[in-house]
Parts: structure tokens; C-alpha cells; sequence
């Protein structure tokens, strides 16, 4: 047994922890489950002026890496940047092929739903 001293809403407590055995025959031994691979992110919210895209960030995060520049080629499907929200990096793909006409956000800068982060012509 172990005494610990547990604060709640301002208010001491001492409590004692008892270890107790588990019997492992009543566990049932289920199948290891692997967690889906992430869905790529693809978010377009608006027509830019001159004909492109608005391409917007699917949700509050942070911009931790660009892959492109203004200027740039890009394939349907290409990763054109990285986007960390709710400690995961969230790629941010082209939703179809163009020239990327520019870019709205730098990177380590915060971002909100909605927020245009690039534009594809």
C-alpha cells in the first residue's frame, strides 16, 4: 500500500492505494487494431481574382512546412504544404494542376478555418 496526498478543488486528502493482482485469464486478448493512415486535406473555399483558386485551411492550425513556391507547377494531388492542427501534420494537396499564383502564409504562422493559405491559377 501507498499513501499519497490528493489536492481536489483546493481541499488536502490522504489517501491510501492498494495494488491489487489482475487476473489475466478473464482478459480477453482482441486482435491489434492499426490506426487509419491520415486522409490528405484538400479545401477550396473560393474563386481568386484572375481565374485561380483559393485554396483555405480545413481548420485552426499551424503552417510548419511550404512546399512550393509562387510560381510553381503543381500536379493534382501534390503535397503543397504542412499544416499542424490538434498535434498532427495535415498534408494540404492540389485539388487539381495549375501554377501556384500565390502564397498567404508564411510558416510558424497560425491559421483559422476559412483563412486562404495559397491560390492556384
Amino acid at each position: 500500500m501507498t499513501n499519497y496526498t490528493v489536492i481536489v478543488n483546493g481541499k488536502s486528502y490522504d489517501v491510501l492505494v492498494e495494488k491489487k493482482k489482475v487476473n489475466t485469464a478473464n482478459i480477453i486478448n482482441a486482435a491489434p487494431v492499426s490506426a487509419p493512415a491520415p486522409m490528405p486535406i484538400i479545401k477550396s473555399v473560393s474563386k481568386a481574382g484572375g481565374g485561380g483558386e483559393n485554396v483555405a485551411a480545413p481548420m485552426p492550425g499551424k503552417i510548419i512546412e511550404i512546399r512550393v513556391r509562387e510560381g510553381d507547377s503543381v500536379k493534382k494531388g501534390q503535397e503543397l504544404l504542412i499544416m499542424e492542427a490538434m498535434k498532427m501534420h495535415n498534408p494540404i494537396l492540389a485539388a487539381s494542376d495549375g501554377v501556384i499564383s500565390k502564397l498567404f502564409v508564411k510558416v510558424n504562422e497560425s491559421v483559422q478555418t476559412g483563412q486562404p493559405i495559397l491560390s492556384i491559377k
